[in-house]
């Protein structure tokens, strides 16, 4: 039975939740040989299927059944769908994008099978990776304005695998092992789509996997600003980390987020850093004490294991917290907040000065003017690193010039300015009379964008269509009101 928001948000409120462990090392362990991927159906198919999991759920279906079934008996409140690749552009190495959408609904209809089998209520997560493609990070690092995926194609193999999870039963969507904010973005306007089109309220849990011990993602943000730019979703379900590290290396990390976020906060650690052999050695003892420490220090909603960990994991944690309360979540605030690679908190009631830096707009500076019409895209974000240097932390993008193609030049010109730390840590005002120009600069930043500016000019219906898209891609925005006497 399909659980609600609510009904998941109350349950949350009385217990801490258990996750399910890994699925890829699980399956590992059975030591399919390469047949069982193929199965009968797939048998003469042109690439090796051997190593794409999710098939399993079309080609050996009761591997994955046993596998949610050794999770529940091991205390498992959420199982996650084998559909991590289920989408599109993760299938296309396979050649199986047309059947991503069969192995999503096919993973959600096993787990809710088996948890509709279990002896009390379980919540079935359709797992969502990050797909095998970055928006933020270019293909060719001699082509910094370069993405085979574009944040619409991304989008809509996001809404396809979603949309099939739905259909075959799970509760919420899980995005997971987040490396990469606009991906992220681009699953978020996906589902809030489908919000629309299905009248409901998908529940979302979103988990970051980060790089290093400095606690930044793989393309550069901290974990606040990337909470910062996909906090506009309005149904999300809990903010947390998974994969990355063992136990204790996630637990500084925790910490910061369990402070200041406004949600359910989730973990699940990989039993540790494989060895030279590729093996996870942490042993479930010890994942579950740490896990049970940060439970008691009030950190933790919901806990359970990634890479490496088995049902014997999950049984430990179940059985440390089962006793705990969960963390106390805090309120959420008014104030606004807004990121690059870092957060930007503007508070009004403490500072009268956001510096915004007003040279990165071509009808303001002839010389970035006169680079973005040469194409020479290094000098110009020289000019945007002056102004950080100098104290901006806002830096105003405006590409509206006769001369130029000021949608393409937007794109271009923000794509570059992911690849470059001292310009991207900044937030990106997105300033436009243009709309496809506004969209053009929201769907390649990362970030949480300023708008400059939405107007009513065209009425109030245009301006809350507007208003409305600019929530769903993440973005605030300056309102700029004109009538008959003008501004």
């Amino acid at each position: 039975m399909e659980q609600t928001f609510k009904e998941i948000r109350e349950r949350l409120a009385r217990r801490i939740l258990i996750m399910d462990g890994a699925m890829g090392t699980r399956i590992q362990a059975y030591g399919l040989p390469p047949e069982c991927f193929h199965g009968e159906r797939f048998r003469s198919w042109p690439v090796s299927l051997a190593g794409n999991n999710d098939i399993l759920c079309l080609t050996r279906p009761e591997v994955i059944r046993d596998i949610h079934r050794l999770y529940i008996e091991a205390g498992a409140d959420i199982i996650a769908t084998n559909t991590f690749s289920s989408n599109r552009i993760s299938q296309q190495e396979y050649g199986c994008a047309d059947i991503a959408a069969e192995m999503a609904r096919e993973g959600a209809r096993i787990a809710r099978q088996v948890a509709d089998e279990a002896p009390s209520p379980l919540f079935v997560a359709g797992s969502m990776g990050p797909t095998s493609k970055s928006l933020t990070l270019p293909s060719d690092m001699g082509k910094p304005a370069h993405r085979i995926v574009s944040f619409d194609e991304m989008a809509e193999a996001y809404k396809e695998q979603a949309e099939a999870l739905l259909e075959g039963g799970a509760d919420m969507l899980l995005l997971e092992t987040c490396y990469d904010a606009l991906n992220t973005k681009a699953a978020l306007y996906a589902i809030s789509e489908l919000n629309r089109q299905l009248h409901r309220e998908i529940p979302v849990m979103v988990s970051v996997t980060i790089n290093d011990r400095s606690g930044r993602t793989l393309t550069g943000q901290t974990l606040w600003a990337f909470y910062t730019s996909v906090s506009h979703y309005p149904h999300l379900l809990s903010f947390g980390l998974n994969c990355s590290f063992g136990v204790t290396d996630l637990r500084p990390f925790v910490e910061q987020l369990s402070a200041n976020t406004p949600l359910p906060i989730s973990i699940y650690p990989n039993a540790g850093l494989p060895n030279q052999m590729g093996e996870y050695e942490e042993l479930p003892d010890y994942t579950a004490a740490h896990l049970r420490k940060m439970a008691e220090d009030g950190l933790v909603n919901i806990a359970g294991g990634c890479c490496g960990t088995d049902e014997h994991h999950i049984k430990a944690i179940a059985e440390a917290l089962r006793d705990i309360k969960p963390r106390t979540i805090p309120s959420a605030d008014k104030k606004l907040r807004v990121s690059g690679l870092e957060p930007l908190l503007i508070d009004r009631e403490t500072q009268n000065f956001t510096n915004v830096g007003e040279r990165t707009n071509v009808a303001g500076s002839r010389r970035f003017a006169r680079l973005i019409a040469e194409k020479q895209y290094g000098e110009a974000l020289s000019v945007a690193r002056q102004q950080i240097e100098g104290g901006a932390t806002v830096i105003d993008i405006n590409m509206d010039d006769a001369m130029l193609d000021s949608r393409e030049e937007m794109q271009t010109f923000c794509r570059h300015i992911s690849g470059e730390p001292a310009v991207g840590k900044a937030v990106l005002m997105i300033d436009s009379s243009d709309w496809p120009t506004i969209l053009a600069g929201l769907k390649n930043a990362q970030g949480k964008c300023i708008v400059n500016s939405i107007s009513l000019k065209a009425g109030e219906q245009d301006f809350l269509d507007k208003a409305l898209e600019l929530r769903r891609l993440g973005a605030s925005a300056d309102v700029m009101a004109f009538d008959k006497e003008g501004q």
